[in-house]
């Protein structure tokens, strides 16, 4: 693999060996929960692994080259697949929760990887899992459609339900309330853990990605054929669908909204990403990539090379946007002018990108294993962290960007220490 480039990248020369030193030293949710109460709903009707599921880190199982170079704090290695997403517990951030495609999940302590339970159960991968915004559940579902919820401090199961191919899932921001989107188009809402359930009825196409506004009261959600639809969570009707023009060409992969929740944005495998006021439903305007062009095949046998906005996210201190593409560009758009502030380029694709609660620097996690953070002023690469023998296939940040928390294609879920005192 080709050294990264850009500021804090390590140069490498001829053989020079790379010696690795370690320093050793010592609105409410009860109001909301009540107001749901109005909506009709329709009633619808394992043995712990060793605790000790940290490690020494060594330089086996490095693959396809990647460096040996281990920048991680803690290993969680009781995956033995693909480990596909992981969540922190929002009150503490001293909880993680990782669900993989060895069919499990489990509930961990971020400090030393000691494991506290195994959301057991499951009998497909585990491509969803997320606590409660108040941390007292969470929450773990399967490719398969099923759903489980256990109250933390208990560590007992309190409700478990089965739906479709399972596409995203998540929880209410103020309530415990869960929303889900399936591939037979329909997003579902459950109040936990009675169960009281809703269903929002979109296109006979999957429901690829979805997002509760900060209001708690609207939903967006994103469709493979190209729709998106804004819901109201309450009366269970749709605000305003965007199709044709407005919506995109091809799916979409992912949706956010920023801090008040006035601007939505989509992005989609057109690589379009699409900013929409949230209370009109009107396109604000379009970005997009000139370089965004599939490279042609240069070989008998070989695939133009695909591209597709993978990840966005709206900067919480400055009126700007971050977009990831599968081509390795993280984009840096400013909201006011509507332009392109900075391209950052990686030399993979980019899985997910995360930004900072009070400040301008953006997250990427990629397919290269590394964790990069970027001033999105300048566009300049502050650092890297590296510790994967495989891909990043998610990763969380803590409230005070002290932390980060990746998953892995090498089965294994790491703690990065990332503060700095310069920062």
């Amino acid at each position: 693999m080709e050294p990264a480039e850009g500021p804090g990248a390590l140069g490498f020369h001829g053989d020079e060996e790379i010696i690795e030193v370690v320093e050793l030293g010592p609105p409410g949710p009860d109001d909301l929960a009540d107001e749901m109460e109005d909506v009709d709903f329709d009633d619808e009707g394992a043995e712990e692994p060793d605790a000790e599921a940290w490690e020494t880190e060594d330089d086996e199982g490095v693959e396809d080259g990647m460096e040996a170079q281990d920048d991680s704090e803690v290993t969680f290695s009781l995956h033995s697949a693909s480990v596909f997403c992981v969540s922190l517990d929002p009150k503490t951030n001293t909880l993680a929760v990782t669900g993989g495609e060895d069919d499990k999940a489990f509930v961990w302590r971020v400090s030393d990887g000691e494991l506290l339970f195994e959301c057991s159960g499951h009998k497909d991968s585990v491509t969803c899992a997320g606590f409660s915004h108040d941390s007292v559940f969470v929450a773990t579902g399967d490719m398969s459609g099923l759903i489980k919820v256990w109250r933390v401090d208990t560590k007992e199961e309190v409700w478990s339900f089965e739906v479709g191919d399972l596409e995203w899932m998540e929880w209410h921001p103020q309530a415990h309330v869960l929303l889900a989107g399936t591939a037979d188009g329909n997003s579902w809402m459950w109040k936990i853990p009675s169960g009281d359930c809703k269903t929002f009825q979109g296109p006979a196409c999957p429901a690829t990605c979805g997002r509760i506004l900060p209001d708690g009261k609207r939903a967006v959600v994103g469709y493979e054929d190209g729709t998106m639809r804004i819901w109201d969570l309450k009366q269970g009707t749709s605000l305003h669908v965007l199709k044709g023009q407005d919506g995109h060409q091809d799916p979409l992969t992912c949706v956010a909204s920023n801090q008040d929740g006035s601007l939505i944005m989509t992005g989609s495998v057109d690589c379009h990403a699409k900013l929409v006021n949230s209370s009109t439903g009107k396109v604000v305007c379009v970005f997009k990539m000139e370089t965004m062009a599939p490279r042609a095949p240069t070989g008998e046998g070989e695939e133009a090379e695909s591209n597709s906005v993978e990840s966005l996210g709206f900067c919480n201190v400055m009126p700007l946007a971050a977009v990831g593409y599968l081509d390795g560009t993280l984009a840096i758009y400013d909201l006011l002018t509507q332009s392109l502030r900075h391209k950052c380029q990686h030399e993979s694709g980019i899985v997910q990108l995360l930004w900072e609660e009070s400040s301008a620097v953006v997250y990427t996690c990629s397919l290269d294993g590394a964790v990069r953070l970027w001033d999105a002023r300048s566009g300049k690469m502050i650092s890297e962290y590296r510790g994967h023998s495989a891909e990043i296939l998610d990763f969380a940040v803590n409230k005070d960007a002290s932390i980060v928390v990746t998953t892995s294609g090498d089965h294994q879920a790491k703690v990065f220490c990332v503060q700095r005192p310069d920062r």
